[in-house]
């Protein structure tokens, strides 16, 4: 199975730690498929700062291919993070180089994949439908888009995933069903520590969240969305990949960051000059 993950990537910077994090809803749905055994690629733009070469060394690390990458000029993405209990709380960000637009080379690179995944973060919204033209899509509309805002997307969507731990459990598992009605071929709905939805036109079915201790929520619901896109399309059972899904999503809670690689940053630095030249990553 081979999966591209397309658009946003990020350091998270936690600024009570002194510490970043590679990470994106793209780049981490990538690092968590390849960890699962799919083939993975990351298209995107980082920039020549530190962050963006904490971005590079990890997705290397991981097996994730980054021969679509551009390193651009200019300070990579990030984001300002402080926890409180166990949840983050962002407290600013910038996109800096990450934003780019694609080309027709970027598109055709996507025909090399069984899916492509993307989502709100990033700027590849209005390019659904011509992602759709070369391969399966998965788009992560987080928990800021109502339903009638992916309305127009879900046609095109292999996989339709929201954010719900805001809404009751017949929102959630309403949202799942009107997803794949308005065309989606699957809609996830996860709800954090109420576990998730995962809907076809024939079938609902809810999981429950396996019960850990939770250090930090970052990168758990992108863990989930790898392991529902494996598992799905290597024909595995839709139960079975619920479970896997819910216990990988529970793994990530037991860390800080996403998927590791920990790397110093001095705090007060202004934005873009997080981190030591010479720092090495740690996972």
């Amino acid at each position: 199975m081979r999966l591209i993950g397309v658009g946003d990537n990020v350091v998270d910077r936690y600024r009570a730690l002194g510490m970043m994090f590679p990470g994106g809803n793209a780049v981490n749905v990538a690092v968590f498929a390849s960890r699962l055994g799919a083939s993975a690629s990351y298209l995107g733009v980082v920039g020549n700062d530190e962050a963006g070469q904490t971005v590079l060394r990890s997705l290397r690390q991981e097996s994730v291919a980054v021969d679509l990458v551009t390193v651009a000029e200019g300070p990579n993405a990030y984001a300002d993070i402080d926890l409180v209990g166990t949840d983050r709380v962002f407290l600013g960000a910038q996109k800096n180089v990450a934003a780019f637009d694609p080309t027709a080379e970027h598109f055709d690179a996507m025909e090399k994949f069984d899916v492509a995944h993307t989502g709100y973060a990033g700027t590849f919204l209005p390019h659904v439908a011509a992602m759709a033209k070369r391969t399966k899509v998965s788009f992560d509309f987080g928990s800021r888009f109502a339903l009638e805002t992916a309305e127009p997307y879900l046609p095109d969507l292999y996989l339709a995933a929201f954010s719900s731990s805001h809404r009751s459990d017949a929102e959630s598992r309403d949202l799942a069903r009107n997803a794949v009605a308005g065309g989606a071929t699957y809609a996830l709905v996860t709800q954090g520590e109420e576990g998730a939805y995962l809907a076809s036109a024939r079938w609902t079915i809810h999981q429950d969240a396996d019960r850990v201790q939770v250090i930090d929520t970052l990168g758990a619901g992108d863990a989930f969305i790898a392991s529902v896109l494996v598992g799905l399309l290597a024909g595995r059972d839709r139960r079975s990949v619920l479970a896997s899904a819910s216990a990988h999503a529970a793994q990530v809670c037991m860390a800080h960051g996403a998927y590791g690689y920990g790397t110093p940053f001095e705090p007060t630095a202004p934005p873009g000059a997080a981190g030591n030249a010479n720092a090495e990553v740690s996972k």
